[in-house]
């Protein structure tokens, strides 16, 4: 069993590696260069459109622009968001959120590509439902011989859906932040009490499908942006002495690496690290490319696939730039990532407490709550879409199911085998999508010049 751990763990380090990187970032750039920038110059456009102003109730589809939007956000503004962003910081100090920023301009672009494919080339599924996604546009845009790629993402899919990281994480958070300081004793008991209380949630919103999902999704997340953007401000109006000098040293670490460790090097130095180290944080965090998005958008009441694709773009804006950013201020100007040992969620927990000694930790925590539940509902549906391509639309219950015994699962055990066997296989799932999407690019373009020669002619 050691050795099987010792090899699922090199899995997940090689999954999430510098390969990966290449495939997320340079597919990236590419597509930013192709399209010379063009999506880029239609933002006002796309909130207009978030907004509902071109919805029309007799488009295809299941869900709104912007439930599709909530939905794929509620996936991707979870711990990553929260832990990850401390991760970074502890790692490689304040240079490394620049990098995470650059990774989220590049992030746009993609998804830009990958949800306007997913409307472009839409399937139906067994059931004569249409959906969207991945696997769909990669069989219906290059042909039923490249269905083993459609294949190997559904399998990827599958799995890299499972919560148990997601949900070990949030009982962790539970337990450090609400019980354990009130004098609860920390057992498998109330672990397990944690779980059922999830599943009964988890299991009332995730039965009701893809619309139920974008309905609670498009309340919670937005909801939960904004109190994480006060209880930020609060932080960064009593630190507002030290604002300006993080900020700049933000950009300035980015270019220097002073506090990135000496023993780590990459393409010759630390500075190299440092922007690997950032980058890869970054694409962790608003997941474009991975192709999880694509499924959440593909469900969108639209005919018009651009019109996706620049919602869409939004997301890694809204997830990165926004709310990484939230995250990073916080813990900079209270100091504590150079006062304390803490990382992950325990160092955002200790920004909260420092700055706001009576509520701020519990007001992190239901941040954190809601932040990790929302996440809960978009991969079950992740999943299910996945079980629907590979074994037909009457079968994806079956996966709901497993999906409510795993929460259980991850409330309760550690269980490190099978969150990096879960982390490298949800790494994969770029590697179809990308190549697909790369591909396909030609395909988007055209889409994407018709429909902005039509928007200047009205």
């Amino acid at each position: 069993m050691e050795k099987l751990n010792t090899v699922l763990k090199e899995f997940s380090s090689l999954a999430w590696g510098l390969p990966l990187l290449i495939i997320l970032i340079g597919g990236g750039l590419y597509l930013i260069i192709r399209s010379q920038f063009l999506p880029f110059r239609y933002l006002g456009h796309a909130i207009q459109v978030l907004r509902g102003k071109y919805d029309g109730p007799n488009d295809p589809g299941q869900i709104s622009h912007f439930q599709a939007l909530t939905t794929a956000l509620s996936a991707t503004v979870g711990m990553g968001n929260i832990s990850g962003v401390a991760v970074t910081i502890a790692v490689g100090g304040p240079g490394a959120v620049f990098w995470m920023w650059v990774s989220a301009v590049i992030g746009m672009s993609t998804k830009y590509f990958t949800s306007t494919l997913s409307i472009l080339y839409r399937g139906k599924d067994s059931a004569g439902v249409v959906q969207g996604g991945p696997m769909y546009f990669i069989v219906e845009g290059l042909g039923k011989h490249w269905k083993p790629l459609a294949v190997f993402f559904s399998i990827c899919g599958m799995v890299g859906a499972l919560p148990v990281f997601n949900v070990n994480q949030l009982t962790q958070a539970v337990n450090d932040i609400l019980l354990a300081p009130n004098g609860v004793t920390v057992t498998t008991t109330t672990n397990i009490v944690i779980g059922l209380v999830l599943i009964c949630i988890t299991g009332l919103v995730i039965l009701g499908g893809i619309k139920r999902i974008g309905t609670v999704a498009s309340r919670l997340v937005p909801s939960m942006v904004f109190l994480y953007f006060i209880l930020v401000v609060v932080i960064l109006v009593s630190h507002s002495e030290v604002l300006g000098y993080y900020l700049k040293l933000i950009f300035t670490d980015a270019f220097q690496a002073n506090y990135f460790p000496d023993d780590q090097t990459f393409m010759g130095g630390v500075l190299g690290a440092l922007i690997l180290h950032g980058i890869k944080r970054g694409a962790f965090s608003n997941e474009a490319g991975i192709g999880t998005a694509p499924m959440a958008h593909g469900a969108a009441k639209t005919d018009e696939p651009v019109r996706e694709g620049l919602v869409a773009m939004l997301g890694p804006a809204i997830d990165t730039l926004i709310v990484c950013t939230l995250t990073a201020l916080a813990i900079l100007v209270t100091g504590v990532w150079e006062t304390t040992d803490n990382n992950g969620v325990s160092l955002t927990a200790s920004a909260f407490a420092d700055a706001m000694p009576v509520y701020g930790k519990y007001g992190l925590l239901v941040c954190i709550t809601v932040f990790s539940m929302s996440s809960l509902f978009s991969y079950s549906y992740y999943g299910t879409k996945c079980m629907s391509f590979l074994f037909g639309a009457n079968k994806k219950h079956y996966y709901n199911y497993f999906y409510i015994i795993s929460i259980l699962i991850g409330a309760t055990t550690t269980l490190d085998m099978m969150i990096n066997l879960i982390d490298g296989v949800f790494a994969l799932m770029a590697i179809p999508t990308m190549l697909a999407t790369i591909i396909l690019a030609p395909k988007v373009i055209t889409a994407s010049k018709l429909y902005f020669n039509k928007l200047k002619n009205e």
